[in-house]
């Protein structure tokens, strides 16, 4: 390997390593600033609401981020939730001894195929990511309301054993927790130990480089859907298990906060960069703000606007970075 190429991860390493400890300092201060002002915000119980509420977003959070890596972006997770949940939940309702396993199997093989499909359109078709991801969006949603006949499903007909999955605890802790744990484990083993976890990424850097090293971007790019998909299908089982409601708007908009988690970890839109560690942060940060700013008395209006700030700090803050390593780089290559 060249040693301006050397060079490159090491600098790169060391800017997302400071970017990752900024974004730790900044959460300590806010979760003290909070504190301050609301005492109960550091409570036990708290805590527990905050990061159980946070791990959805955190699971959808892992597969957003192999996607931009990817230069990609998925527009249709929250539809692919929807489905994926309304499809689970009527079936739970219709037989009511289904095991709470089978249905969790059965939302993420609905969000497994709906993945699959959104990635034949990238990758064989050619459509550009946010045009295929749209359009899916606005399908899976109407075939959320086909399946349901455009009515929900409430708590009266699940059965206990389904709306279990999101209340009952495995070591104490909650389930929706540790299934958000193993996640993160399986993925930061996948993307930094496996051949096609790097090969994800050498897609992202440089597209053409990767094609003439042999690597199928087709196949990269397929892949990377049907994960984002499958994790779309698992989080739309448990999210209909914690609210025990399966509508037909569930999670609308919702990959818009599952991105900025992505942007908030340092990930690149630009591709090729993105942590685990980064977007565990991220997801923190944003269940924060969502359950902070409500308890400090902040106008709703005002928490879109604050999140919003955030959120374009953390672009600038990221485009400046890549500026700096790009014009390192750069400057190395000449010498």
């Amino acid at each position: 390997m060249p040693e301006y190429s050397l060079q490159k991860t090491s600098a790169g390493a060391s800017i997302a390593k400071f970017r990752e400890l900024g974004l730790l300092v900044f959460i300590l201060l806010l979760c003290v600033g909070v504190q301050l002002r609301n005492p109960s915000f550091l409570t036990l119980e708290n805590i527990n609401d905050m990061v159980t509420n946070t791990a959805i977003l955190s699971i959808l959070a892992v597969g957003m981020m192999l996607v931009i890596v990817t230069r990609g972006i998925d527009l249709s997770i929250g539809a692919t939730l929807a489905l994926s949940g309304m499809i689970s939940a009527m079936t739970v309702s219709a037989y009511p001894d289904t095991h709470p396993l089978l249905a969790i199997l059965l939302g993420t093989a609905v969000g497994i195929v709906s993945g699959m499909i959104i990635g034949l359109l990238v990758s064989k078709a050619g459509i550009l990511p946010i045009i295929a991801t749209l359009g899916m969006m606005n399908a899976f949603r109407g075939m959320t309301f086909m399946v349901s006949g455009g009515k929900w499903v409430s708590a009266h007909q699940m059965p206990d054993s389904f709306k279990a999955i999101a209340t009952s605890s495995i070591f104490g802790l909650n389930t929706l927790i540790v299934i958000a744990i193993v996640i993160y484990l399986i993925f930061f083993y996948f993307i930094t130990y496996t051949r096609t976890g790097r090969q994800i990424y050498a897609v992202g850097s440089n597209p053409d480089s990767a094609k003439i090293s042999g690597i199928s971007n087709d196949k990269i790019l397929w892949l990377v859907y049907t994960i984002m998909g499958g994790l779309s299908g698992l989080a739309g089982v448990l999210w209909v298990s914690k609210f025990a409601s399966a509508q037909g708007d569930t999670a609308s908009g919702y990959e818009l906060s599952v991105i900025a988690a992505c942007v908030l970890g340092g990930v690149s839109i630009a591709g090729g960069s993105g942590k685990i560690s980064g977007i565990i942060l991220g997801s923190i940060l944003l269940g924060i703000l969502n359950n902070a700013l409500p308890l400090i008395n902040v106008s709703p209006f005002w928490q879109m606007g604050i999140q919003g700030s955030i959120i374009l700090i953390a672009v600038v803050i990221n485009a400046l970075v890549k500026r700096g390593v790009d014009q390192s780089n750069l400057m190395r290559r000449r010498i």
